[in-house]
């Protein structure tokens, strides 16, 4: 395991998928993140990448060749090596290979960065086309996992979802694994949502953010401690905890992607939400967790 650290923060991370897997007040000791029950769900933040969420039948089609592709890609179960670290941060990074050119026939390097400055611990993404020529086609995202309820005098029920700006937002629903464009409603996010499992009861809420400034909490009004992730350029996020499976998690996902749509063609260059790198560019992307 791989810790960075600062008067404010400690946080462990894994090389394998490049996974957060604790976030801890210095100090107070207290845990942030999810601890992986595999009972209710067996891991804290995996990285998703080069797919969100789920393919239809599993597959996708390029230059006429259909490949297999699981659910949220296949990076969260790879090892990463370590390219740079010091006490404040780490940079983690995976190239293409024989076993990923076989699902995934681009040549790439990914990497995954991590760095505590004050309360907060930011997470950076970088891909790269490295091939000398042709397009390249990826989602990437992430789905850390927070501990709800923060505290033990606290329960699940006594949090809520609070959304800065306070505006609606489009709500894209979910029809089994797949997204429905043609449903999409306009959400009451300029007020809070109260938790409860419920909730979640149709599978993640998924919000359209338009790479716009965006700021989602997990806050509770019987603590001052909370969770606030902060999105510059994510055009989607998710936020998800497991039903009817009752998990003390909610999970806050920044996706740059998105899962296939229910009359997706599974060429992947169609895909709805993918991103087009061209050879030798690089796509950059962030986020920010803040924690109190």
């Amino acid at each position: 395991m791989i810790q960075i650290a600062n008067e404010f923060l400690t946080v462990t991370l894994s090389p394998k998928g490049a996974e957060l897997q604790s976030i801890k007040g210095a100090v107070s000791g207290l845990e942030y993140l999810w601890q992986a029950d595999p009972d209710v769900w067996g891991r804290h933040a995996p990285v998703l990448f080069p797919f969100v969420g789920r393919s239809k039948a599993d597959q996708y089609t390029y230059n006429g060749q259909t490949y297999p592709m699981g659910q949220h890609g296949f990076a969260r179960d790879r090892e990463f090596s370590i390219e740079e670290q010091s006490d404040h941060a780490v940079t983690f990074l995976l190239k293409a290979d024989a076993e990923s050119r076989a699902v995934y026939p681009f040549e790439f390097e990914l990497r995954v960065s991590y760095r505590v400055h004050d309360m907060h611990l930011t997470v950076g993404y970088d891909v790269r086309n490295v091939a000398p020529s042709g397009p390249m086609y990826f989602s990437i995202g992430g789905h850390p996992a927070f501990k709800v309820p923060l505290t033990d005098d606290t329960q699940f029920e006594d949090y809520f979802l609070d959304y800065r700006p306070q505006k609606s937002r489009v709500k894209i629903p979910l029809q089994g694994a797949f997204i429905n464009l043609n449903d999409r409603t306009l959400a009451p996010t300029d007020v809070a949502t109260d938790i409860n499992h419920q909730l979640f009861k149709n599978d993640a809420l998924i919000y359209e953010l338009k790479g716009q400034a965006n700021e989602f909490s997990i806050r509770s009004e019987k603590t001052d401690h909370s969770v606030t992730m902060k999105l510059a350029g994510a055009p989607f996020i998710g936020v998800w905890s497991p039903y009817p499976t009752e998990g003390n998690l909610v999970c806050l996902e920044p996706w740059w992607g998105i899962a296939d749509t229910v009359d997706a063609s599974g060429e992947l260059s169609e895909k709805f939400g993918v991103n087009e790198l061209a050879a030798g560019e690089t796509f950059n992307a962030s986020y920010e967790i803040t924690v109190r």
